[in-house]
């Protein structure tokens, strides 16, 4: 944990879209990328998406070389070999509590000293699934956003038994490949930002199901409205400037409209999920997913420069 964070070996262990986009952050900051996945069909296409990725995000004002970006990824065919020499392993499997943790013991069984594992888990604690590891003080939650070598935010939880010194190295690891640490200071199951987006989804559906407004409506009235805001400013810092005396002045003001507009969830059920999911496909073809997915990239890779830009 003392080493210098210039030119690590980082090892990636799940090269899925989000195993893939992390790569490319460290790839991207000057490390050397060790890439392992079960899978020799997704092993075979980490280094071609890498560089169709880099090619994109060099045509949107990102100013990195893709050609020598990319002769710092290696994809291997083993996880001890992925594994050797790295100093920092970031964890991509299945979101299962099964997956995650088999994998954390087979990476503990070769976990050389000092070595730290950051998982990105979006919303299970590292205590479900590290807890069988001899050297589990040096797991932690590193959960990015997809995809995370676009959108630069990382949530990191420490587990109860996880050393302070591991929350430090990964922080510090964390900015300077580019991406903002979000601290937590204990666990919480889907941690921050998905318990944050939770109450959101939860109200539009709800909002949906009582058809008080369409799909396509209540996606208006964030991609146009409150997500404009939340491009560059969260919802502490909309409120402080949204009252003439700022945030006190905002919430005595209208924290009784808000506590009245509290629902109970009601769950999503099965029958207004095929109803959303007909009108979805009514407006965007299952077919044209993937090209919507590549649309959604580049409109980030687009936004990703503009803030750098600007110092956002």
């Amino acid at each position: 944990m003392e080493e210098s964070q210039s030119k690590l070996k980082i090892a990636i262990v799940g090269a899925g879209l989000i195993g893939s986009g992390w790569a490319l952050v460290f790839a991207r900051a000057g490390h050397t990328v060790r890439v392992f996945d079960p899978s020799e069909e997704v092993r075979a296409r980490v280094l071609s998406w890498a560089r169709n990725s880099l090619d994109e995000m060099a045509q949107i004002e990102f100013d990195e070389d893709p050609k020598k970006i990319l002769t710092r990824i290696t994809v291997f065919d083993t996880l001890e070999d992925a594994l050797d020499g790295a100093v920092y392993v970031q964890e991509s499997v299945f979101e299962t509590v099964e997956c995650k943790t088999e994998v954390s013991l087979s990476i503990d069984a070769l976990l050389g000293e000092g070595v730290i594992v950051g998982s990105s888990s979006s919303g299970i604690p590292a205590s479900h699934f590290t807890q069988g590891c001899k050297n589990r003080g040096r797991f932690i939650i590193a959960h990015p956003v997809n995809p995370p070598h676009l959108i630069p935010v990382v949530e990191l939880v420490p587990a109860p038994w996880t050393d302070e010194g591991v929350v430090e190295f990964v922080a510090k690891l964390m900015n300077e490949v580019g991406q903002m640490p979000v601290r937590l200071t204990q666990e919480i199951d889907g941690f921050v930002m998905n318990r944050l987006q939770g109450v959101m989804l939860n109200e539009a559906w709800a909002l949906y199901e009582d058809r008080i407004a369409s799909l396509a409506d209540i996606d208006v009235a964030i991609s146009h409205g409150l997500g404009s805001r939340w491009a560059f400013m969260g919802p502490f810092e909309t409120i402080d400037l949204n009252a003439p005396g700022g945030i006190e002045d905002y919430a005595y003001r209208l924290r009784d409209l808000y506590a009245g507009m509290v629902r109970e969830p009601r769950g999503w059920s099965d029958e207004v999920i095929q109803k959303a999911t007909d009108e979805r496909r009514s407006i965007l073809d299952a077919s044209d997913l993937a090209a919507r997915r590549a649309w959604r990239d580049t409109m980030l890779g687009r936004l990703a420069a503009f803030k750098k830009s600007q110092s956002l």
